[in-house]
């Protein structure tokens, strides 16, 4: 398949090479000739423009940084410019009401279009095994659950447009305050004298289990091997959590839902990227406990 890929980042490089690896013609585009060199060593051909990549495609999949950068590359680029016979696939993490906007420009130009943001990380993404959360029409699902199926390991179809995104949110809002639940929990599990080692055998076989604990635990030399035994480099980004808290504050502003731990984990990542902490890793937070 002829697959047009916009957005080649920390998370998108992997993903398309992912593609050429499935066997697809990937014709890449990113402002970065760094990142657009690397694509083309991992397979893709390089495409000077947006719309030169998007031509004659059967596929559209895009990684980009924030909703209104989605909004102006589709409605400017995207739509009118791939054939209306391709399949539109936004992986970035934008807020609902940008991706159900673009959506439905999509649909009524005669596109069909999903927002799939992602789980997983840079790891997952370049071993292909990110997890995708799918929001759009049965048809437009079912043609863009094999293109994703190729970058991922997991694909479910949530919903509506703008489902995906909705879900995404309210995961990385979930994730963020369990996070920070988790450094308070080990910082005074230290505090009483507890061996660290110890606790973590016994929290993570107990009621107080969570997949920061047991997968990602954010202290040094306990548990499986993460970002705090890296010194809290690589993994995911304290500015990007902070990104999806307050898309994740935003919606349940517009939606009217109360979610006092979802805004008192934004306050905290806010301070943490404030202080100079924007590049570590989000578990590095248990610095400042």
């Amino acid at each position: 398949m002829k697959i047009a890929f916009i957005g080649l980042g920390n998370m998108g490089g992997g993903m398309a090479a992912n593609l050429v690896k499935a066997g697809h013609d990937v014709r890449a585009f990113d402002l970065s000739e760094d990142a657009l060199a690397r694509a083309v060593a991992n397979g893709c051909t390089a495409c000077k423009t947006v719309p030169d990549a998007v031509a004659g495609a059967e596929a559209v999949v895009s990684m980009l940084p924030n909703g209104a950068i989605v909004q102006q590359v589709y409605s400017a680029e995207v739509i009118g410019g791939a054939p209306n016979t391709a399949v539109l696939l936004d992986c970035s993490t934008i807020d609902v009401a940008t991706a159900k906007t673009v959506g439905a420009a999509a649909a009524a130009a005669g596109y069909d279009m999903v927002d799939a943001p992602v789980s997983g990380g840079i790891g997952a993404a370049n071993a292909g095994t990110l997890t995708f959360m799918v929001g759009g029409t049965d048809q437009a699902f079912a043609r863009a659950e094999p293109i994703l199926a190729a970058m991922g390991k997991t694909v479910i179809h949530a919903g509506a447009s703008g489902s995906g995104q909705a879900a995404k949110i309210c995961n990385n809002m979930l994730l963020g305050a369990t996070m920070v639940a988790t450094c308070e929990a080990l910082r005074l599990a230290e505090r009483l004298g507890l061996d660290l080692g110890t606790f973590y055998d016994i929290a993570s076989k107990s009621s107080g289990q969570s997949w920061s604990l047991t997968s990602y635990c954010p202290v040094p030399g306990v548990g499986p091997a993460s970002p705090a035994d890296n010194d809290y480099q690589g993994g995911f980004a304290s500015a990007l959590m902070l990104k999806d808290l307050r898309l994740a504050m935003a919606a349940a502003h517009d939606a009217g839902a109360k979610v006092p731990m979802g805004e008192r984990a934004e306050a905290l990542y806010g301070e943490f990227v404030d202080a100079g902490n924007a590049a570590v890793d989000f578990s590095g937070l248990i610095r400042t406990l």
